[in-house]
């Protein structure tokens, strides 16, 4: 029986997850995926994805790819695998694409949203998908820092130390600020994302939210070949992955 490429678009609340990735101490997105494509399936399979997401990052637009021979039409797969899967994972679509295809190797723009939650006390409905932040913040002041890392930059000071990658420079196409009720919401895209970058872009906005940081200690961060990081890491139940465009 003839290969087929199955790419699926699929969202998850990973609160419970250990993170996309498949890893010894916990249960992952993707061990769940596998594990129930191929019971479907009845044949081992190996589900690729798009986005390494941490634990406790969200996504909506998760893409990922398996190979399988099983004959059904790729539409199939959505419910069949939703009546299957945990209530947190969800599968959006499914179709089949070309057998080169690769989730990661193409050219593509990536949305992320992080939600900041900005009262004097919490929401018990918002603790999974937001950060609680009660002080005061100067959205304008943020908005302004912001301008600072839309374009193209080397973002070796937005990362973690942790980062495999040598080349650090991405492009950010777009970065908005919006307020609505106490919640923030920050959306950004870009043609790529290192290792906790937009977490780190968030906590350095905070800090300029919080007057303990300026829009020149984000042009400096960008600018400097020091390791120079204008803020913390912040958590990641505020981030979710909202799209994935590929652009060929």
């Amino acid at each position: 029986m003839a290969m087929r490429r199955i790419k699926l678009v699929v969202a998850y609340d990973g609160t419970n997850y250990c993170g996309w990735q498949v890893q010894p101490n916990g249960v992952s997105i993707q061990a769940m995926l596998q594990k129930h494509i191929e019971a479907l399936a009845g044949e081992k399979i190996m589900l690729t994805g798009a986005s390494r997401t941490d634990s406790g990052v969200h996504a909506l637009g998760q893409v990922a790819v398996f190979d399988t021979s099983k004959p059904w039409p790729a539409e199939r797969f959505v419910p069949a695998l939703n009546q299957r899967l945990p209530k947190d994972i969800v599968i959006q679509s499914a179709e089949e694409v070309p057998a080169d295809f690769h989730p990661r190797y193409q050219k593509t723009l990536k949305t992320y949203e992080y939600r900041i939650l900005n009262r004097r006390v919490p929401l018990p409905n918002e603790r999974l998908n937001s950060y609680f932040v009660p002080r005061t913040l100067d959205l304008e002041a943020m908005r302004e820092a912001a301008e600072e890392i839309t374009g193209t930059h080397d973002f070796h000071n937005f990362c973690s130390v942790k980062t495999k990658v040598t080349n650090t420079v991405r492009t950010i196409t777009n970065l908005t600020l919006t307020r609505e009720g106490d919640m923030i919401y920050l959306r950004i895209t870009g043609d790529g994302f290192l290792y906790n970058m937009v977490r780190i872009i968030v906590g350095g906005l905070l800090k300029v939210g919080f007057h303990k940081k300026t829009a020149a200690d984000i042009r400096k961060s960008l600018e400097t070949s020091e390791r120079y990081v204008v803020g913390p890491t912040a958590p990641p139940q505020g981030l979710t992955l909202i799209n994935i465009e590929y652009l060929e």
